[in-house]
């Protein structure tokens, strides 16, 4: 199934595998269901996700679309990364990512220059957003991982907000790898499984899901069908 984008460019709908598209994150609203309940949504921009290399088992040793959003001017493009989008008809984009498709997958329709549509789903179907999340710099124990802290009673001394004991006596005589402990907290890829899709709007290019989706507004948000159906 295919149509016209309104970038202009033939659309083609990613049906092999989990199927996919990107999105930018446009901020969060409120929606009334069919039954009169306000349902709280995020807003997904639809923006232009354009097939800029297919790559195939025989020539890239698996099958796989390359697809580049946000698009650069030319004046900001590498010279290698502007020959790269020349071959679609663009000057460069911000964000490149791959779809990784099935060994057996059927490529037919999957060329280089068309943008990925996003009716593959449909309202009320489910599916998994992947994004980056906010950032929150160098945070202790208690913030990133909810620990309860030190005592708070009379005589506790700069122990109400540690993560107490890390390790043991001289027998291992060492902290073990990936103890919880302070470090940096987000900005971290994170995946929200199971997401409802409230509406998808293709003639103006937008998407409204159940709930709210790790990253800041603008920043760029991979949809795919679920990996585990909840019902």
């Amino acid at each position: 199934m295919s149509n016209t984008a309104q970038s202009g460019r033939e659309s083609v709908t990613l049906t092999q595998g989990r199927g996919g598209v990107l999105g930018v994150k446009a901020g969060m609203t409120q929606v009334y269901g069919s039954d009169g309940e306000l349902i709280a949504v995020t807003v997904i921009d639809l923006k232009p996700t354009v097939i800029t290399q297919v790559k195939t088992t025989a020539l890239n040793g698996y099958n796989a679309i390359q697809v580049g959003l946000l698009d650069k001017r030319a004046g900001l493009a590498t010279r290698p990364e502007a020959g790269h989008a020349k071959k679609v008809g663009a000057t460069g984009f911000y964000h490149y990512q791959e779809f990784r498709l099935p060994a057996d997958a059927k490529m037919e329709g999957l060329t280089a220059g068309k943008a990925l549509s996003a009716d593959f789903v449909k309202e009320g179907d489910l599916v998994d957003l992947t994004s980056v999340s906010k950032g929150k710099g160098f945070q202790g124990g208690m913030k990133r991982y909810h620990m309860a802290g030190g005592y708070k009673t009379h005589g506790a001394s700069l122990v109400h907000r540690s993560i107490g004991s890390i390790g043991n006596r001289a027998d291992p005589g060492k902290t073990f790898k990936n103890k919880k402990m302070p470090g940096q907290m987000g900005n971290a890829r994170t995946t929200v499984q199971n997401v409802r899709v409230v509406k998808v709007d293709l003639e103006n290019q937008t998407m409204l899901v159940h709930g709210s989706v790790p990253g800041s507004k603008s920043a760029v948000v991979t949809i795919v069908r679920t990996v585990k159906n909840s019902e």
